[in-house]
């Protein structure tokens, strides 16, 4: 996979194009040729790149795939970093992507490839069960996980 590619995985993560299932398979594919994943993580897989593919500013080398998010593992505590270069707004909320610091900020309605199912974000997380990295993922989240983790909070 040429350098340019794996550009792929970048965009992926910004949500470019946005998440579907058929884009999340093609990169998770491309990842699967290239080496194979870091299980450690119980609810993800993260695949170590050969190179560096970040940009804007922001170093990784590593993919992710959690759940239904597709992402980027970027070196440092870069939350507050990403969240001013893709314009993201504070979570209202930790307990979904159990981060300590998060900032979202969903898709335009018209950039929604599955509104009548769920929302599709760009997410930036920190967390401790990943220090010294920050999560910068294409997210979709399903109305009813939506729904379940409003009744969740309003629980507490």
């Amino acid at each position: 996979m040429a350098s340019d590619d794996m550009a792929a995985f970048y965009d992926g993560a910004l949500c470019s194009p946005p998440y579907t299932m058929q884009s999340a398979t093609e990169l998770y594919d491309a990842a699967e040729k290239l080496t194979k994943p870091d299980t450690s993580l119980l609810t993800a897989y993260v695949y170590k790149l050969p190179s560096d593919i970040g940009r804007d500013g922001f170093k990784t080398s590593e993919v992710v795939f959690a759940g239904s998010s597709v992402g980027v593992l970027i070196e440092g505590a870069r939350a507050d970093d990403l969240a001013a270069r893709y314009q993201l707004q504070p979570e209202k909320s930790s307990i979904l992507g159990t981060s300590t610091k998060g900032f979202a900020r969903a898709l335009a309605d018209a950039e929604q490839p599955t509104a009548e199912m769920g929302i599709v974000s760009i997410v930036a997380r920190e967390s401790d069960a990943i220090p010294g990295k920050t999560l910068l993922a294409c997210e979709f989240v399903s109305h009813a996980d939506l729904e379940a983790l409003k009744a969740v909070e309003g629980a507490n």
